[in-house]
């Protein structure tokens, strides 16, 4: 099982009242402070199957330079979805299956390009995307506990969707077992590493205290567990998925 980097933007950033303003006095935060971004989404090849996590925005999204005082640039698009998927060398109908964390449409901006892929996600997130094709499946979370975690749905051998509301009603994790390792897969729980270690929510969630919560479950699992921490929003996500690199709180 190999788990890689879809890269979409890259050299982009952060502002810290966007990264941690959701916990912090705006006061006490650095408004000069930024941290890099990218986007990037991921998959996982088994050798039979490739399932995606996420699928970008909209290949029609244009590509535009940051403006004055804006609080996240993704930074220069570097590929489509589709196109950055050809060059790892796979093709859409190759796709079998699609695990979405959260609606937002630089997650789910291309779900259309995979014909036979069967899409993943909770049922709030299918409501929300009014998604009803025969190809969506709404996971029941009905595989019970995942440890410290209340609901879980296997998907395949070593690799669950957890429930993981907040940032979204229906926000969900992708936690992929190998080698001894955990890997982390979390949307959006937050935006650069940094918020994670610092225990900061940023200033996007739909349930700021279901989001409080699903932070401390994940700070919990990641000291119980050793867990490589895989972020869609910063180019850190990147180096530590190739350096197997274990998160240490």
């Amino acid at each position: 099982m190999e788990i890689k980097a879809v890269k979409l933007y890259e050299n982009g950033f952060m502002a810290q009242d966007f990264a941690f303003g959701g916990s912090s006095d705006k006061g006490a935060l650095d408004t000069s402070k930024t941290y890099p971004s990218s986007l990037q989404n991921y998959l996982i090849d088994t050798g039979s199957e490739v399932i995606l996590i996420d699928t970008g925005v909209p290949k029609e999204t244009p590509d535009t330079p940051p403006k004055e005082g804006q609080k996240i640039y993704q930074g220069k698009k570097i590929n489509d979805y589709v196109s950055a998927l050809r060059e790892l060398g796979y093709k859409p109908e190759q796709v079998t299956k699609i695990l979405l964390t959260h609606k937002h449409p630089d997650h789910s901006g291309e779900l259309r390009s995979f014909p036979n892929a069967k899409i993943y996600l909770s049922s709030a997130e299918a409501d929300s995307l009014k998604l009803s094709e025969d190809n969506i499946v709404r996971v029941e979370f009905n595989s019970g506990k995942y440890c410290n975690f209340e609901l879980s749905q296997k998907i395949i051998d070593g690799v669950y969707l957890i429930s993981a509301p907040g940032h979204t009603t229906g926000n969900s994790i992708i936690i992929v077992e190998k080698d001894n390792i955990f890997y982390m897969i979390h949307g959006d729980v937050t935006y650069t590493d940094a918020a994670l270690i610092e225990n900061k929510l940023s200033i996007v969630f739909e349930d700021k205290e279901a989001a409080k919560l699903t932070l401390e479950k994940v700070r919990e699992f990641i000291k119980n567990n050793p867990t490589v921490y895989v972020s869609t929003h910063t180019p850190e996500g990147i180096i530590n998925l190739e350096e197997k690199r274990i998160m240490k709180l």
